[in-house]
């Protein structure tokens, strides 16, 4: 059983809102726009921003796939997570960067929903932090399947905000929310 960490702490975790990434994504510039917003959000409320940002050979670090979409980009003094697995928390400073902020609940945008996405939500519950995954600021591709079959990238990202609802966690509170509704003060985000 996870750790359940106490006090509410909330960080706001953005992953791989990169041009390559966000190049062929579900209604990007939708997506984009509710990043941001939730980004503002955090930042007028003193909540701490951490950018998590992936390389591997589609994403070479320092090309241009691999940069921030230009209508997101860390502020001075947000931390920028490296990584090159799914998770946010495998091989990176991340658990150490939330450890020094305090963190017990994060607040998660970002995509690709299938993978990183999924990977850091279920990484964060793992590791006992309350979990708001907001609804509509992640995205992924449609996902074409042998046989003619597509998952339609909105279906995957429908499946991962019930998932995020119904979830549960010995101790800890989970759910998703919209880029507006989501309370940072809130463990879980929204009840």
């Amino acid at each position: 059983m996870a750790t359940v960490r106490e006090g509410n702490r909330p960080v706001m975790v953005v992953v791989d809102v990169q041009v390559g990434v966000m190049k062929e994504a579900w209604e990007a510039p939708r997506v984009i726009g509710n990043v941001a917003r939730a980004v503002e959000r955090a930042r007028s409320e003193a909540v701490p921003v951490v950018w998590v940002q992936h390389s591997n050979h589609e994403l070479p670090t320092g090309s241009a796939q691999w940069q921030w979409v230009p209508e997101l980009v860390p502020a001075e003094g947000e931390a920028v997570i490296h990584k090159k697995y799914n998770s946010a928390f495998e091989q990176t400073s991340l658990e150490s960067e939330l450890a020094d902020l305090g963190a017990t609940h994060i607040v998660l945008a970002g995509a690709a929903t299938n993978w990183c996405i999924r990977a850091t939500a279920y990484g964060a519950l793992d590791r006992g932090y309350d979990l708001t995954l907001v609804k509509d600021a992640h995205t992924t591709e449609s996902m074409p399947l042998e046989g003619g079959v597509t998952i339609a990238a909105e279906a995957v990202v429908q499946e991962l905000n019930i998932a995020m609802k119904w979830l549960e966690y010995p101790g800890l509170k989970n759910d998703a929310a919209s880029a507006n509704d989501v309370k940072f003060a809130v463990p879980g985000g929204s009840r």
